[in-house]
């Protein structure tokens, strides 16, 4: 009975790959949506002839399956015409809220390391003067290695900082309250002191802000490529979740799963949202990286989230904040004002969205 049923449900996907086949390039995207609703009622039938063919002989079931078969064709045929059911998903990128205002870009945010408000730091100098805004700059220099590290509460983050000068920034991601800000000296193997401290109370514009702006994991400028290629895909967008589905969209299509790095991939690793989008690969990390330096650069909070997939694999995605109501695939739609996980990386594998979307089997460690 079951190999009949699977092999029912194969001529029903080929009925259904037909029809598609023969849809414009136009329409196919136009009736997506139908289409899935098609097999939601497909699913049910299915469930129904497995209820009413116990018991039959071979001939009731043919029939059943004729009758089914028939059903499915004449929901097909409404499809193609058009019909839609008024609980259709809409197209990725559509914006149920039918009256949301166009959205507007907001100038962009960089981070910049204000020479002038500058203080000392252990060997290096902190730049405090953007705490509102969610960032801190620290630069520093030693012959052996440098680590930042910030506290606030019972939270704690480590970060490695070059030990050449360069500028680099760390997002204040711990909330508003009192942050410690450490530059941490190598002195042994393992071991770091303490070179240089500062105690500062916090207080954010917004949650938002950490989210709006480069830092060391999400690392990009005004100049980068990815900013162009953002540019390029929303310019054709209206709304917020728009610019979120296209990003998502060319990602998915674009940026291949790089085993070979995932192989070999060293403690400490940085992304390059620049690197990832010339290679057209990467890992984890590196999608993540990407998607948030575009959506950040669009005025779109989005943080960079590393955690557990289930309880051992390490993985890394995204969750960012509309403010317009929107499908960012079929399968994902964002919420407005609301915080939305993504992982673009298991979707560009191929996994499906329902699996992607069960947010109990992911577990956050740091928000960058």
């Amino acid at each position: 009975q079951n190999l009949y049923l699977q092999h029912y449900i194969y001529n029903v996907n080929s009925l259904e790959r037909i029809f598609l086949k023969k849809s414009t390039e136009k329409a196919m995207q136009k009736n997506f949506a139908q289409g899935l609703r098609i097999r939601q009622k497909q699913d049910k039938i299915i469930f129904s002839i497995h209820r009413k063919d116990r018991g039959c002989g071979m001939k009731e079931k043919i029939q059943l399956l004729a009758a089914a078969l028939a059903l499915i064709l004449l929901l097909c045929g409404c499809a193609a015409r058009g019909t839609a059911s008024n609980d259709a998903k809409p197209a990725a990128g559509d914006v149920t809220d039918s009256n949301a205002a166009p959205y507007e870009v907001p100038a962009f945010r960089d981070s910049v390391f204000n020479e002038d408000e500058a203080t000392a730091f252990g060997s290096g100098e902190i730049d405090l003067s953007q705490l509102e805004g969610g960032i801190i700059g620290v630069k520093a220099q030693s012959n052996t290695r440098l680590k930042m590290q910030i506290v606030c509460g019972e939270d704690k983050y480590n970060y490695d900082l070059p030990n050449d000068g360069t500028a680099t920034f760390f997002p204040l991601n711990m909330g508003n309250g009192t942050y410690t800000f450490r530059l941490m000296e190598q002195v042994g193997d393992s071991k770091y002191a303490c070179i240089g401290s500062e105690d500062r109370d916090v207080t954010l514009k917004d949650e938002f802000q950490p989210y709006l702006r480069p830092n060391q994991m999400v690392n990009y400028n005004k100049s980068s490529d990815c900013i162009k290629k953002v540019k390029e895909l929303a310019a054709s967008c209206t709304t917020d979740a728009d610019i979120a589905a296209a990003v998502y969209d060319y990602m998915v299509k674009n940026i291949q799963y790089d085993t070979e790095k995932a192989a070999t991939v060293q403690n400490g690793y940085l992304p390059s949202p620049d690197e990832t989008l010339k290679t057209g690969k990467g890992i984890c990390f590196d999608y993540a990286s990407l998607a948030a330096a575009m959506l950040r650069s669009e005025g779109i909070p989005c943080k960079l989230v590393t955690g557990y997939v289930g309880e051992e694999t390490y993985h890394a995605w995204n969750s960012f904040y509309v403010e317009s109501e929107g499908w960012i695939t079929v399968e994902i739609r964002a919420k407005a004002d609301e915080w939305q996980r993504v992982d673009i990386t298991f979707a560009a594998g191929g996994m499906p969205a329902g699996e992607i979307q069960n947010d109990s089997e992911y577990t956050t460690r740091f928000t960058y």
